[in-house]
């Protein structure tokens, strides 16, 4: 917590606190501010809420720095509203993950006039001001699902199939880079007439609900003979595999995911999804934590070695590796931390020692 200036009693600085929604703070911040932290929503994975939120608040402290983390709850009015009350509150710095590009714009202007740098956190602001971005190289996550759902197709022996998109959000930039990775790897094959697709579709705000409806007019429009979804992430892999178990197909469709949740991993292990992609939330949570603090400090970052355009500017960046996941590699999710032996095997012991977990 930040140290309480002299004329301020302590019950007075815990009522502000708790008007500005500082609940995540640490004991031992900064005098010269905070750090605000925006996630965009807990609906579209499970990853913000389980990973990313308790991954940045350890960084932050563990360097004795001030953190206040919100949530969007996927509300674009209330991303606006958190980032001017964090503002009003006194952040110096403001780590964004985006709902979209517009909104998230016009929170890195207003920062700006205010002199308080922005870092886009996993999800990259288009025309935007930030000072930093941190991420994954979201092409390669969506090279690895392209591969991953080949190598399935392969396995079954099958040279023909017939092929979904089920692509994530159209306003969130990763969602046009990991289709730009998996389709560079499927194109040749659709072009070629070995794969078709049968239908390519986006689903808004990576709504899982959504996602399931359009999967279901999907597999209705290719008459209920498909051989692969290529789906975005596993919230929208999971919704494809719910309607494929009504019908009597899961386990025997292709299905790719990424996130590598406690769900996502089970459905691996059990046959329903056949790849995912495993991305270190910590490293990335951290990457950014390391970046805040130096903006908070008025110190130059040597992280971020990379760069990303924006559409207005190239932006320091620090881009992770991602990692595909199949039945074959589960345990190294688990071995690395991120998701633990009980919550995954839970059930499903018998698959676990299979798999060597």
């Amino acid at each position: 917590m930040k140290k309480r200036r002299l004329a301020i009693s302590a019950l007075v600085a815990a009522f502000a606190l708790i008007l500005t929604g500082c609940s995540n703070s640490s004991d031992e911040g900064s005098a010269d501010g905070f750090v605000g932290v925006i996630l965009p929503d807990a609906a579209s994975s499970a990853r913000w809420e389980t990973a990313d939120r308790g991954f940045l608040q350890a960084a932050f402290d563990a360097a004795g720095v001030e953190a206040d983390i919100q949530n969007a709850n996927g509300d674009k009015e209330a991303f606006q509203t958190i980032a001017d009350q964090m503002l009003t509150a006194g952040a110096k710095v403001l780590i964004l993950v985006n709902l979209d590009s517009d909104s998230a714009k016009a929170v890195q202007d207003k920062a700006a006039a205010q002199g308080v740098p922005t870092i886009d956190y996993d999800r990259l602001t288009l025309n935007g001001s930030a000072s930093y971005y941190v991420s994954f190289d979201n092409e390669a996550v969506g090279r690895l699902q392209g591969e991953g759902i080949k190598a399935c197709l392969d396995g079954a022996g099958k040279s023909k199939a017939r092929i979904v998109y089920l692509n994530g959000s159209p306003t969130d930039n990763n969602a046009t880079l990991f289709k730009a990775g998996y389709d560079s790897v499927l194109r040749p094959m659709i072009d070629a007439g070995d794969y078709t697709l049968v239908d390519d579709q986006a689903v808004p705000d990576w709504d899982n609900v959504k996602g399931g409806t359009i999967f279901e007019q999907q597999l209705a429009k290719a008459g209920g003979k498909l051989d692969a979804v290529v789906s975005a992430n596993e919230g929208l892999g999971l919704a494809a595999v719910a309607v494929l178990k009504k019908n009597g197909l899961n386990g025997k469709v292709c299905v790719s995911g990424q996130d590598a949740t406690v769900d996502g991993l089970r459905a691996i292990l059990t046959g329903d999804l056949s790849n995912t992609v495993y991305k270190a939330i910590k490293a990335e949570a951290e990457a950014a934590a390391e970046l805040a603090i130096a903006l908070l400090n008025g110190e130059e970052a040597t992280t971020a070695t990379g760069s990303v355009n924006n559409g207005v500017s190239d932006v320091p960046s620090v881009l992770l590796v991602p990692v595909s996941i199949t039945k074959e590699n589960v345990k190294d999710v688990i071995a690395d931390g991120f998701q633990t032996r009980e919550a995954v095997c839970e059930g499903i012991e018998d698959l676990c020692t299979a798999n060597g977990i």
